[in-house]
Formats: structure tokens, sequence, C-alpha cells
């Protein structure tokens, strides 16, 4: 009986892992794992950020390892990819640079004074058109900051491991963009 149990369990964690490595959300594929600047990240969780009845994007996170740990992520300088995906026409670019800037006071809890500079930078790099189907990229590489790719071409790159925590907690914080969004991408 316990063997069947055991049994029963090992086959069900498998089958949950296997559901994430194919995951799909809205129409957005969300592969198992990502390679960027030499560093390969596997998937850890993935979401929906909707704002008022409206689904935005989607949002996943990559890590080196699995991780449900968010103090222990935001405090690491390890790599990390933040994928976000617009899945709505609604996101304009104004719209989602405001959006970003909010989610940094939060991250921050209204304390941008050192990483101002930093934070202008990456939301810059928000603010021109966007269409349905943009993809950015936010990872950290800890050899040069973190490099912000859209649809797979960088962008800029912002220093910092700083500005890297305050950026992560945009969604994983204890004040995040959302907490169901949080949850998802915590693999909770």
């Amino acid at each position: 009986m316990l063997i069947r149990i055991i049994s029963a369990f090992a086959l069900s964690v498998f089958l949950t892992h296997t559901a994430v490595a194919e995951m799909s959300l809205k129409g957005v594929s969300v592969p198992d794992k990502v390679t960027f600047s030499g560093h390969t990240m596997v998937l850890n969780g993935a979401g929906v950020r909707s704002r008022f009845f409206v689904d935005a994007y989607v949002a996943a996170l990559y890590l080196p390892e699995p991780s449900t740990d968010a103090l222990g992520i935001l405090g690491s300088g390890s790599p990390l990819d933040i994928r976000v995906t617009i899945i709505s026409d609604l996101v304009t670019g104004e719209r989602f640079a405001e959006s970003a800037l909010d989610g940094f006071v939060r991250s921050t809890h209204g304390d941008l004074g050192p990483i101002r500079e930093q934070v202008d930078t990456m939301i810059k790099t928000f603010r021109s058109a966007l269409k349905k189907g943009d993809t950015f990229d936010l990872v950290y590489n800890p050899d040069t900051g973190t490099e912000i790719y859209r649809n797979g071409e960088l962008q800029v790159t912002v220093d910092g491991l700083e500005f890297r925590s305050a950026m992560a907690g945009i969604w994983l914080s204890d004040d995040p963009v959302q907490s169901s969004l949080r949850d998802d991408m915590l693999g909770l």
C-alpha cells in the first residue's frame, strides 16, 4: 500500500513538472527554459497580469534552479529572466511604462532615490509603441547588469544589484503589482 502511495505521489509530481514544461497561457507559448548571455535558466512559474478586467500580459520567471522563496530570489545576485509578453491591444507603451514605474514605487516602498536613474533608463525602453505579441525579457546577468530585450533584441543594459532586486520586486516583493501573479510566478 505504501509503495502505491509513493508511486502515485511520484507520478503526480512528474505530471505537474511536465505540465509546467509545456505551458501555454492565453495563446502565449512559455518555454521551459531560456538562455541569455551564456546563462541557461528554467521556468519557475508564469501567470497573467490582469487589470480592470483586462488581461494585459503574460509574465514568466526563469531562474537557474526553481525556487518558491521570493525573498531569496530578490536578495540573490544570481541570473534571472522575467519575460513579459503583451496580450492586449489596450496596452500602450505609455501605460506599460507608467505601470512599471508604479511597480518600482511599490517594490521599493516609495524609495526610488538610489536607483532613480536606472529606473528612468528602463522606463524609456517601454514608452515606444507596443503591439500585441511584443515580448520583453528583463535578464539579470551578474557580469553586466539587467539586460532589457525587446522581441529578442538588446535595447539597453542597466547596472546594479539594487536595481535587479527592485525590478524583480515589481512582481515578487511583499507589495507586488498583483498577488495572484506573484504566486503563479513562484509556482505556488
